[in-house]
């Protein structure tokens, strides 16, 4: 229908009639193959299988089936989608690909209603009510609900990396992996936001960069109750609560990465390399440097979807969005008191601490708050 000259794709197994067991199977092992013939399934274990991959070795009773899974190492997929592009190693995938776009979801789960456009998926989601998780790792113990993550898994004991790349020879565990590698070569990106254009290779890169927009952050850290609008970004900031191996001379601060250590830095050198081409204006940040840039273009990627209001940076976005959410993250360990930023749960920390940090350099009187010395500046230069 799409076009394409298809190759006559051989199932791997037959399907069976009610009430006829394969001698080979255990009844659990056929309970989505209960139409079709026994004696036609049955050739799959007594036929000889004369084509052998050379790559894994893996041994196959037909040609036909030896091209198909020759795939899996070369990440040939010949069959694309018209509508967004991706492509597939097999016509049977792509049709079922195709009621994505169609909205067509024929499967739904008994237990929430949820509805799917492929049964493999309904069966997969099906664990989540259950949380069976039958298939454990002979290495580690670690179980999972699915035998191709088992299966996934495994690859990182052994190293085994099946599937490479034929245009720089990059190889991967998962052919998923390889297909958005393979994006990187060709430039590809059929998913677009809605609301800025910006385009992205990938449907979860997308959804990620939606929340730009939305201003949610559904990954919050356990310990300080800090959110993220993606996952590696969580994991990233548990490890400042764990992992801080570069620590500052001068103040003793510690730090996950050598690059924040060296950045840290010049708050005590006053270095400041990174100047604005348009006003001379000097950062000691790169990323300072860029946001301060759009302040002359007037670009505001970041705009709030609940009022409007753009910003220059993310960081600028997500404070704002706490004045319609009304979360406060950053909490005080010793009264509770909750804050919308980091640097406001800081200056409330010295009223518990006693601590003055700015001091003014004629009379040695100390203030909390900067902004309080230099109000107090003032009383000596008039």
């Amino acid at each position: 229908p799409l076009g394409i000259k298809q190759e006559q794709e051989e199932p791997e197994h037959q399907q069976f009639k009610e009430n006829q067991l394969c001698i080979s199977q255990n009844e659990d092992q056929l309970t989505k193959q209960q139409k079709g013939t026994l004696p036609g399934h049955s050739l799959n274990h007594m036929r000889e299988k004369p084509f052998t991959c050379a790559t894994c070795g893996k041994s196959y009773g037909s040609r036909v089936s030896l091209n198909f899974h020759m795939r899996t190492h070369t990440g040939e997929r010949r069959f694309k989608c018209g509508v967004c592009g991706k492509d597939f190693r097999q016509s049977s995938a792509l049709h079922t690909h195709m009621r994505t776009h169609s909205d067509q979801k024929p499967y739904s789960c008994t237990t929430c209603g949820k509805r799917f456009s492929n049964k493999s998926v309904l069966n997969s989601h099906i664990i989540i009510h259950t949380g069976e998780k039958r298939y454990s790792c002979i290495a580690c113990g670690k179980r999972f609900s699915q035998k191709s993550q088992l299966r996934y898994h495994m690859m990182t004991h052994t190293g085994e990396k099946p599937v490479s790349c034929m245009t720089c020879g990059k190889t991967f565990t998962h052919k998923g992996n390889l297909s958005e590698h393979i994006k990187t070569h060709t430039g590809e990106k059929p998913f677009s936001c809605s609301t800025c254009g910006k385009c992205f290779s990938h449907k979860s890169l997308l959804r990620n960069h939606m929340r730009r927009h939305t201003g949610e952050r559904p990954f919050s850290c356990t310990t300080c109750g800090k959110t993220y609008s993606e996952r590696s970004g969580l994991a990233y900031h548990v490890k400042t609560h764990t992992e801080k191996p570069f620590s500052c001379v001068t103040c003793g601060k510690g730090f996950l990465r050598k690059s924040h250590l060296i950045c840290h830095m010049r708050s005590h050198t006053g270095e400041k390399p990174f100047s604005c081409m348009t006003c001379g204006k000097s950062f000691s940040v790169k990323c300072n440097l860029t946001f301060h840039m759009k302040t002359h273009t007037n670009e505001k990627p970041f705009s709030c979807a609940i009022c409007g209001k753009g910003y220059h940076n993310k960081s600028s976005f997500n404070y704002h969005m706490r004045n319609h959410t009304e979360e406060k993250p950053f909490l005080c360990v010793t009264c509770g008191k909750g804050f919308v930023h980091n640097s406001h749960l800081i200056l409330h920390m010295r009223s518990h601490t006693g601590e003055k940090p700015f001091t003014c350099t004629i009379c040695e009187k100390s203030y909390a708050i900067k902004s309080r010395l230099t109000v107090h500046m003032k009383t000596h230069t008039g």
